[in-house]
C-alpha cells in the first residue's frame, strides 16, 4: 500500500526552499514524500527535521545524515527545534489531515468505507478514542462536536439517533454507519458520513487547537524571510491558516500601528489558495479538497 501520495508536491517544495543550505522542517512526515524531495533539493550543508506522532511513520524514515526525525506532535515545534539546536529555521511545511495509509488501514477507524474499531487516534498509543466520544459523551456535547467540527446542521438529531443506538455499545465504524443510516438525505450519504467522521477525528486528536498552537509558534521559529507552507483539506483548518497568515491572529483582524501600517508577521506569497488541477485530481481524488497557502516571515 502506498503510504500517501503528496498533493501539489512540487509547488509545496518550490514555495518552501529558499536556500539549499538552509534548515527546514516537515511537521507532517507521514510517508516521507515531501521530505524525500526536500532532501533531494538541499545541498550537503542543508538540514531537515521531520515530526510525526504516528509510530507507523517510522517505517518510512530515510537514511540521511542531514535528516532528524522527531516522533512527537508538531505542537511541540519550538521545544524540539531548540533541543536539536535548529532554531530558528528557513522554512516550515505542514500537510494537514489524514494520510492515505491511515484512511485505508481499516483498524485505525478513520474511514466509514472500511469496518474497524472506532479509534481515530493519530498516535495509537495514547489519548481519547472515537469509541469513547460516541459511547460516553453526553448528548449535548456530542451534538456540539458534530455541529462545530462536522458543520452538520442536523447535529442534535444526529446525537439523539446515536444516543438511542448506544443502549448497546457502538463498537465499530460499521455500527456507527448503521446507527445513523436513516438520517442522511438520499444521495448525500457519503458526504454526511464524511462530515461525521471528520468531526470525530478532530475531537479525538484536538486538531484545531493543535493547529493554532503550531501556527502561533511558527512566528518565532522562522527566520526573517523564512517560508511557512501549509496544505489544508477542510474549511475549518483553512480558515485558521488563512487568517493567521494574513493577520497573525485567528480572527483575521489586522492590527495597525500609529501611522496606519499593518502589524502582521507575514507577507503573503499566495494571495489566493493554490488548488490541484484536474489532472492531479483525476490521478488522486483525495486531492480535490486541498488548499495550499504560503507566507514569508517579515
Amino acid at each position: 500500500m502506498m503510504y500517501h501520495n503528496p498533493v501539489l508536491l512540487h509547488p509545496c517544495i518550490d514555495g518552501l526552499i529558499g536556500s539549499p543550505s538552509g534548515t527546514y522542517v516537515d511537521v507532517t512526515f507521514g510517508g516521507g514524500g515531501h521530505s524525500s524531495l526536500i532532501l533531494k533539493t538541499l545541498s550537503d550543508h542543508g538540514r531537515l527535521l521531520a515530526f510525526d506522532q504516528d509510530p507507523d511513520a517510522m517505517k518510512n524514515l530515510p537514511e540521511d545524515s542531514r535528516f532528524q526525525f522527531v516522533p512527537y506532535n508538531f505542537c511541540y515545534l519550538k521545544k524540539f527545534l531548540q533541543y536539536y539546536q535548529a532554531y530558528p529555521v528557513d522554512g516550515i511545511l505542514a500537510d494537514l489531515g489524514v494520510s492515505s495509509y491511515q484512511f485505508d488501514t481499516a483498524e485505525r477507524g478513520f474511514s466509514h468505507r472500511f469496518e474497524g474499531q472506532l479509534d481515530m487516534r493519530m498516535n495509537k498509543g495514547k489519548g481519547l478514542t472515537a469509541y469513547q466520544v460516541i459511547n460516553e459523551y453526553p448528548l449535548q456535547r456530542l451534538a456540539e462536536v458534530f455541529y462545530h467540527y462536522g458543520e452538520l446542521s442536523n447535529a442534535r438529531a444526529l446525537a439523539h439517533q446515536i444516543d438511542k443506538a448506544r443502549a448497546t455499545a457502538i463498537q465499530t465504524t460499521t455500527d456507527l454507519v448503521n446507527a445513523v443510516a436513516t438520517l442522511p438525505p438520499k444521495g448525500k450519504e457519503n458526504k454526511v458520513l464524511s462530515q461525521i467522521f471528520q468531526a470525530l477525528r478532530i475531537e479525538v486528536n484536538n486538531e484545531l487547537q493543535v493547529l493554532q498552537d503550531f501556527l502561533t509558534q511558527t512566528v518565532d521559529a522562522l527566520k526573517p524571510g523564512g517560508r511557512l507552507v501549509v496544505m489544508s483539506y477542510h474549511s475549518l483548518e483553512d480558515r485558521l491558516v488563512k487568517n493567521f497568515m494574513k493577520s497573525g491572529h485567528f480572527d483575521g483582524k489586522i492590527e495597525k500601528d500609529f501611522y496606519g501600517n499593518p502589524l502582521t508577521p507575514f507577507r503573503l506569497i499566495t494571495r489566493k489558495a493554490m488548488i490541484p488541477d484536474d489532472d492531479e485530481i483525476a490521478q488522486n481524488p483525495r486531492a480535490r479538497s486541498a488548499k495550499l497557502r504560503i507566507a514569508e516571515k517579515k
